[in-house]
């Protein structure tokens, strides 16, 4: 039988199930019926409910403008599955083909995809964590939690970390009225994400909007009452604050353990894919059988060295998600790569913040156009030479230009006649990243290397 025919039977009488049921895993299938797929289909989730949006939950949930149950992604098509929620994947028998679920039941496959994307970093003492109080924010439940605790009007909050969904958190705070502090062991908030250059002054916004910003200042542990409520919070410096609620905002965890054993290529990073989605073993050979797409897929990018790349972007896991189900079921000349350029955005203090490229990659900054101190910019990364990224403070408008010139390895600096001539300077400085080495908040692209396995191998030559 030629690969056409097994790809023609394969889309017509095929098994394909997709485990987590996200962004990724709905536009996936949505995808594979719009290309033809009629086979069987199954969507495995560990929470109870149907694929929901995400970013929403930090934002406009948390302020009362919209309820955490009403973000469920609106549907493009009819996608014709079965449905397995509230139960989680946890483990895979390539050999066999099949998916073990948490109660026992395993289901079959011929093609899998895999988008089981993150969780929130948990408080590191569990005791700790289990006080009433204290809060992580990832999933729908968490926001709905948080809402009610904040509707509450609790002494103070404070927020642990000053990445993207920490600073929005604290927004969302003040703008409720309540006082907060946020406790960020970097030099300043998303520095980690957009360095310390642009760190500052997000650390002037916040300040302006009376948070009490502790920066270089790490939460050593949280104090509950004899009720088991939270009650006080000890800090790195020797000092304690009094509050009744904590929000750890330390960033997140991809989901991969359930694949321990399998022989896949999966670890605290990500799942290791080829450009089109294909999972690697982790001997580094490609699966054709295999594939991943969202947060917790970390694939080769041409214009930034070849390095895997993971992404925690909405955008980037619709288009991975996409190129994965063409992929699926096209035999090999028809595949196709996900080469997305990444593009993140946040709204925090009254600013819209917007990155596009690599920005932690970047080992010098210009200020294009605009000014730090109005704190209306675009600010645009280089790195050996070629723009990288960039970066802007209420000037999203102006990020299409600066994604052409990435796509293109335009040189950096850029050509100063093509930018605003009102920038504080036009020399390029350093972006001030932390050092990697040191644990940071925010980072929402992270370049993981070239390596696609995660564990070492121990190669013991045959006897033959």
């Amino acid at each position: 039988m030629s690969a056409d025919t097994d790809v023609e039977v394969l889309r017509r009488n095929g098994r394909i199930v997709v485990v987590g049921a996200s962004l990724a895993g709905l536009r996936a299938a949505e995808t594979l019926r719009d290309k033809g797929f009629t086979g069987s289909l199954t969507m495995i989730g560990d929470e109870p409910y149907e694929p929901y949006d995400r970013p929403p939950l930090s934002k406009q949930a948390l302020l009362g403008r919209a309820r955490a149950e009403d973000t469920t992604l609106p549907r493009r098509r009819d996608i014709d599955a079965e449905w397995r929620l509230g139960v989680a994947a946890e483990g895979l028998d390539r050999d066999a083909r099949q998916v073990r679920l948490a109660n026992g039941d395993t289901v079959s496959y011929d093609r899998l995809l895999i988008t089981t994307g993150t969780r929130a970093r948990p408080w590191f003492h569990p005791e700790q964590a289990a006080l009433d109080g204290v809060f992580v924010l990832r999933t729908r439940d968490d926001s709905a939690r948080l809402y009610r605790k904040l509707t509450g009007s609790p002494s103070r909050v404070l927020v642990i970390g000053a990445g993207f969904t920490g600073c929005e958190v604290a927004s969302a705070c003040r703008e409720l009225g309540l006082e907060v502090t946020v406790a960020e062991r970097g030099p300043a908030p998303l520095v980690g994400a957009l360095g310390g250059v642009i760190g500052a002054v997000a650390e002037r916004l916040q300040r302006r909007y009376g948070v009490d910003l502790r920066c270089g200042i790490s939460v050593t542990a949280l104090e509950g009452d004899y009720g088991g409520r939270l009650r006080r919070a000890h800090l790195s410096d020797g000092s304690a604050i009094d509050v009744g609620v904590a929000v750890v905002s330390l960033g997140a965890i991809r989901n991969t353990e359930w694949l321990a054993g399998s022989g896949v290529a999966a670890g605290p990073r990500g799942i290791a894919c080829d450009a089109g989605c294909r999972v690697f073993d982790v001997n580094g050979i490609v699966t054709d059988d295999l594939y991943a797409a969202g947060d917790v897929a970390r694939s080769p990018h041409p214009l930034f060295e070849y390095q895997f790349l993971s992404l925690e972007h909405w955008g980037n896991a619709v288009e991975q998600a996409e190129i994965a189900a063409h992929n699926m079921i096209c035999s090999g000349p028809e595949r196709r790569p996900h080469l997305w350029l990444p593009m993140f955005w946040s709204s925090q203090f009254g600013v819209n913040i917007k990155s596009v490229g690599v920005p932690s990659l970047g080992d010098q900054l210009v200020v294009a156009q605009g000014t730090l101190a109005e704190e209306r910019f675009v600010a645009v990364y280089g790195y050996r030479g070629r723009v990288i990224a960039a970066a802007s403070f209420n000037g999203a408008k102006r990020l299409g230009f600066y994604q052409e010139q990435i796509a293109t390895r335009a040189p950096f600096p850029p050509e100063y006649r093509l930018v605003d001539r009102r920038t504080e300077t036009l020399q390029p400085v350093e972006p001030a990243f932390p050092d990697p080495h040191l644990p940071t908040h925010g980072a929402t692209v992270t370049l993981t290397g070239h390596s696609p396995s995660e564990r070492r191998v121990e190669f013991i030559p045959s006897r033959a």
